[in-house]
C-alpha cells in the first residue's frame, strides 16, 4: 500500500453503506468519520458515552464537511455490558444492515480498576467490551454480507504497544494483573485486539475482519496519563522513540489513515485476519500476535466470560 493514501481521493463511493465508529467523539475515531462522511454512505453511527461530547463532534464534523452524510450520536459504555446491549439492540432497531463497523475506541495507561463486570479496566474496555459489542452485532454484519455485492468490514484498533504484552501473552486472571505495570496491561489489551481479530476471520470468513496500529501519534487516549509521575516518564521514553515507530503524525489526520484505509479500500487488497501498520501495510506483530493457540484459547475465554453473564 502506498504511503500517499488521500482519503478525499481514494475513498470510492459508500453509497448505501451503514457505518459504526467506536469512540467517534475525538481524536481518530472522530478523524475517521470526517473522512468516510465526504463518500455518501447511508449513514454513520459515532458510538460514544458522553451525549455532550458527541452531539459536539457531529456539530464540528458537519461543519468542516459541509456534504456530509446523516451522522448520529450512539450512546455506549464499553466498561458495560448492559450499556453495550443496549448500543447493540438500538442500532438494531433502526439499521437493518451494518456495512463497516470500526471499533476504535479504547484507554490506556490507566491506573488498575475493574470494569462494571470485574475486569482489568484496560483489558476489559479495549478487548472485553469491543468484543460483546461485535458478539451482539454479528447478526446484522452477517446478514448485511448476504446482500449482493456485499463488502462487510471489522477494523479492530491494536497498537504497536502489544509487543510490550506480558510474557505469557495474556493473563486471563484479572486480580493478577494488578501485579503487572500499566503499560503490560495496555500491551494485552493490544495483543487481545489483533488476536481477536484472527479468530474472527477464522470463524466468520464471509467478514473482512483486520487489525490495525493507526501510527505514534499523541491524542485524547493520553489524558489519563498525564495525572501520573512514573507513568509520564514512561510517556516521555515512548515519546523519543516515537519518530522511528511505524507511522509518525503530528495529529489525527495522519493517525486516522490506516483505519479509514482499512475501512475503505478495495476488499483485494486486504488479508482476512491480518494485521496492518501505517499506511495499509501488512505486518507480522509479535510472536504471541501470530500464535494461533492463543488466538483460540483468548476466544474460548471470552465467550464463557460472556455466557456468565448471560451473553
Amino acid at each position: 500500500m502506498s504511503s500517499k493514501f488521500k482519503p478525499a481521493t481514494d475513498i470510492p463511493s459508500l453509497a448505501g453503506k451503514v457505518i459504526l465508529v467506536t469512540g467517534g467523539n475525538a481524536g481518530l475515531g472522530k478523524q475517521t468519520i470526517k473522512y468516510l462522511a465526504q463518500h455518501s454512505p447511508a449513514r454513520i453511527y459515532l458510538a460514544a458515552r458522553t451525549a455532550s461530547k458527541a452531539e459536539a463532534a457531529i456539530e464540528d464534523i458537519k461543519r468542516e464537511v459541509p456534504n456530509a452524510c446523516p451522522i448520529e450520536h450512539l450512546p455506549l459504555d464499553l466498561t458495560s455490558f448492559a450499556s453495550i446491549a443496549t448500543a447493540a439492540d438500538t442500532l438494531k432497531s433502526k439499521e437493518r444492515r451494518l456495512d463497516i463497523l470500526i471499533n476504535n475506541a479504547g484507554v490506556m495507561a490507566l491506573p488498575y480498576s475493574l470494569t462494571k463486570e470485574g475486569y482489568e479496566i484496560q483489558f476489559g474496555t479495549n478487548h472485553m467490551g469491543h468484543a460483546l459489542f461485535t458478539k451482539l452485532l454479528m447478526p446484522v454484519l452477517l446478514e448485511t454480507a448476504k446482500t449482493p455485492d456485499a463488502d462487510v468490514r471489522i477494523v479492530n484498533l491494536s497498537s504497536i504497544g502489544h509487543y510490550g504484552a506480558p510474557s505469557a501473552g495474556v493473563i486471563f486472571e484479572q486480580p493478577a494483573l494488578e501485579q503487572h505495570s500499566t503499560w503490560r496491561r495496555y500491551g494485552q489489551s493490544k495483543l487481545a485486539n489483533i488476536l481477536f481479530t484472527k479468530e474472527l476471520a477464522t470463524r466468520y470468513p464471509e467478514i473482512t475482519s483486520i487489525a490495525v496500529h493507526p501510527g505514534a501519534i499523541i491524542t485524547d487516549l493520553y489524558a489519563g496519563v498525564r495525572t501520573n509521575f512514573i507513568m509520564n516518564i514512561g510517556l516521555w521514553i515512548y515519546s523519543l522513540f516515537t519518530p522511528i515507530l511505524p507511522g509518525h503524525f503530528k495529529d489525527p489526520t495522519g493517525g486516522a489513515l490506516t483505519q479509514t484505509w482499512g475501512a475503505s479500500t478495495a476488499k483485494e487488497n486486504l488479508k482476512n485476519g491480518a494485521y496492518y501498520v501505517p499506511i495499509g501495510k501488512l505486518a507480522q506483530g509479535s510472536a504471541k500476535a501470530r500464535d494461533d493457540g492463543l488466538a483460540k484459547k483468548l476466544w474460548e475465554y471470552t465467550e464463557t466470560e460472556f455466557a456468565k453473564h448471560g451473553y
